[in-house]
């Protein structure tokens, strides 16, 4: 098996002096590394019953899409504010350096529906928590959440309600 985690690289001082930011390029340029990837996503929600995958822009997208299509579900992306046609639910948030606010189609989710949120990196837990916020306002139940990579020192799982699983394939 591949092991994708040896693909992310680390590039200091992005965007800012002190972040080093995760890049996740190589891996998904390196088709064996994108496919172990996506199959190890996958394989934490092996008996879990998902009617969606929703990815939070941009790179959730990347990584949501791969999982609906090898879990059989449908795809729906969370967007930033101007990105959908009205009209649309959204949700404002706070960032370590600002504000932002995601948005999802109004057409919402049947009652019941089950949804699975991905993402790439969980950083410090505000976009999941306004992601999952915005995903019970539209009516689904959230049943787990999935990232690649989770950087533990910034606590953001402490952000998610404990009863609902998040994996993370890595953890820095």
């Amino acid at each position: 098996m591949t092991t994708f985690h040896t693909l992310i690289r680390d590039v200091p001082d992005f965007p800012k002096p002190g972040v080093v930011f995760k890049d996740i390029g190589p891996l998904l340029a390196d088709p064996a590394g994108f496919a172990a990837c996506i199959d190890a996503l996958v394989a934490q929600w092996h008996g879990t019953a998902v009617d969606a995958v929703c990815g939070i822009e941009s790179r959730g997208f990347i990584f949501g899409a791969a999982m609906a299509q090898a879990m059989k579900t449908g795809f729906v992306p969370l967007r930033k504010v101007g990105k959908l046609p009205p009209p649309t639910l959204g949700i404002d948030y706070d960032l370590e350096y600002g504000s932002a606010r995601l948005e999802i189609g109004a057409e919402g989710f049947a009652p019941g529906t089950r949804v699975l949120l991905v993402d790439d990196v969980l950083a410090t837990g505000g976009t999941f928590d306004a992601a999952r916020r915005l995903l019970e306002q539209a009516g689904a139940t959230v049943v787990g959440a999935g990232v690649v990579i989770e950087i533990d020192a910034l606590r953001g799982r402490t952000r998610w309600p404990g009863a609902i699983p998040m994996h993370a394939l890595l953890h820095c």
